[in-house]
């Protein structure tokens, strides 16, 4: 085996990793966030999801990809641990659909589909065909490098030393483990399966050694989970659990079978003369037979991923962090659209809540001043900060990934979102402020000022809570009670400013007070003009 064949080897290999990608990016960026609303409505039992499992990994030829996505999933809260179970179980089988197409030899009209899907990506100007065809050019170029790597280790049938190797995979374990770790190393089990069947197609491996590397390819594809669950959320660490139990007691049932009856001569039997089909066959049956054994305890399964990696006992810290977002990077991108529209959702409306609470506490503080709500305030207030700085990275770095244009204006609205909810922060701080003036020149508001402070209160409060829970289907209510809202805090402002001018013309209130009542008036007004800027930007979100 020379150079030429080596280059060919691994070039045939990026090839078939990059096809895959493709495959991956396609799909992602025409599904996007509707992923979302597809895995809820086809994950609701185990056998919806083993379905939906085995077709989204069908697609995209990698279960690494569809677990990577499930790990993901589980990590935003978009999918419960049990939820998972099942379709990592239909993964593993959607991921044998690759050796049955290497078996029907598709690679002869891969071409095909490479020409087809790049001519539809450079002339077609629909947005959805220029998904589709990615994923149909990927297709192509996958088999295209399935192709190259088999032409590449036909010399290798002539060197004895790369023969004897082989015929040492007849151990069990041995074998078990090289699969394991080549497939840890390229991170893909349909690629490694499709070298095997490439050696098996030159007769270097029979197939009684070949099944037992396969076994530990099965086990190999788990490093791409393991590697993104890295600095998740426990739930998500289980979720590489499970994975890895499964594909570790199939390895270990399916040693057993190989070792006590003649299971590789039945899968001989059923493609005869065929290497190529026989690995295929095999693969097949070890995922379906270990899903349909495994499918009745797969509850118990994800209760033994809780035993495993149980929740900590530590509470958590006050310290600033982010609690929904929590970006994993992965040479697959699938599901991650969905992942990244959920988190920043969740942390959009964490924000939120802190802005209304300022509010609140810097009202009370101003009705009746207290220390410990003042000191709460600037706390908050930090925190707020913290988050608009975060959530604005996390956005960033969104808008410089390839998404689909739905998912693209939602980032975009979260952008504006946070940006305006930071400044109803600075407002609310503002009032926190006037409180702390108040207090130094030994000032009091008179008791219908008070009145009037605690009516604005409400009226802020109400208009950030009509800012929970919009979606498409309340956006344009949610707008039109904005508006309702806004309106009536600018007449509130006007009502409250002429009440206060009267009362200076009559002597009845301190100017400097009167000075700190205009400017809270201004920042009461400003807020309700960004709480409707607010559901302006999901009104455009969702439209």
């Amino acid at each position: 085996m020379g150079i030429t064949d080596i280059l060919s080897l691994f070039g045939g290999l990026a090839l078939f990793l990059y096809g895959m990608q493709m495959m991956s990016t396609g799909l992602e960026a025409a599904a996007g966030d509707k992923m979302k609303s597809v895995l809820e409505k086809l994950t609701s039992n185990r056998i919806k999801g083993v379905l939906v499992g085995a077709g989204i990994t069908a697609v995209i030829q990698s279960s690494s990809a569809t677990t990577v996505m499930v790990v993901g999933f589980v990590n935003s809260g978009l999918m419960t641990l049990r939820q998972a179970v099942w379709v990592i179980m239909g993964a593993n089988i959607g991921t044998t659909i690759t050796g049955q197409l290497i078996a029907l030899d598709i690679g002869a009209i891969a071409p095909v589909f490479a020409i087809l899907g790049v001519a539809a990506m450079m002339f077609v100007k629909n947005e959805k065909v220029h998904h589709v065809s990615s994923i149909l050019a990927g297709l192509g170029i996958l088999f295209m490098g399935m192709d190259m790597m088999g032409a590449a280790m036909e010399p290798l049938q002539e060197s004895e030393t790369f023969i004897h190797l082989m015929t040492q995979f007849s151990n069990p374990l041995l074998g078990i483990l090289v699969g394991a770790v080549f497939t840890a190393i390229i991170q893909s089990s349909s690629a490694s399966v499709g070298i095997l069947q490439a050696l098996a197609a030159t007769g270097m491996i029979p197939l009684s050694s070949a099944v037992y590397v396969l076994f530990g390819q099965n086990i190999g594809t788990c490093i791409t989970a393991v590697l993104a669950s890295i600095g998740t959320k426990v739930n998500a660490k289980r979720t590489t659990i499970i994975h890895l139990m499964f594909n570790i007691i199939g390895t270990m049932l399916f040693t057993t079978i190989c070792m006590l009856t003649p299971y590789v001569t039945w899968v001989e039997a059923l493609t005869p003369g065929d290497p190529v089909a026989q690995i295929a066959n095999a693969h097949t049956i070890f995922n379906i037979v270990t899903t349909l054994i495994l499918l009745p305890f797969g509850t118990y399964m994800a209760k033994a991923a809780v035993h495993i990696l149980p929740d900590s006992k530590k509470k958590d810290e006050e310290e600033l962090q982010m609690k929904y977002i929590r970006p994993f990077e992965s040479s697959y991108a699938i599901g991650h659209s969905a992942v990244a529209v959920s988190q920043v959702k969740d942390e959009v409306a964490r924000m939120r809540e802190m802005v209304e609470k300022n509010i609140a506490d810097a009202f009370d503080t101003l009705i009746k001043y207290n220390e410990k709500s003042r000191k709460k305030i600037a706390e908050r207030e930090e925190y707020i900060d913290y988050l608009n700085k975060g959530i604005s990275e996390y956005i960033v770095s969104l808008m410089a990934g390839e998404t689909n244009a739905a998912d693209s204006r939602k980032i975009n609205g979260y952008y504006s979102i946070i940006t305006n909810l930071e400044r109803i922060g600075d407002h609310a701080t503002n009032l926190a402020e006037y409180a702390d003036d108040m207090k130094k020149w030994n000032l009091e508001f008179s008791d219908t000022v008070l009145e009037e402070l605690a009516e604005m209160k409400q009226q802020c409060i109400a208009s950030l809570d009509n800012l929970k829970d919009v979606t498409a289907e309340n956006a344009e209510r949610v707008l039109s009670d904005a508006a309702v809202i806004e309106q009536k805090t600018d007449d509130m402002r006007d009502k409250y400013f002429k009440k206060q001018m009267q009362r200076l013309k009559k002597g009845k209130c301190n100017p400097q007070s009167g000075i700190v009542f205009s400017e809270i008036l201004t920042d009461f007004e400003r807020m309700g003009d960004h709480a409707l800027n607010i559901a302006q930007e999901y009104r455009e979100m969702v439209q």
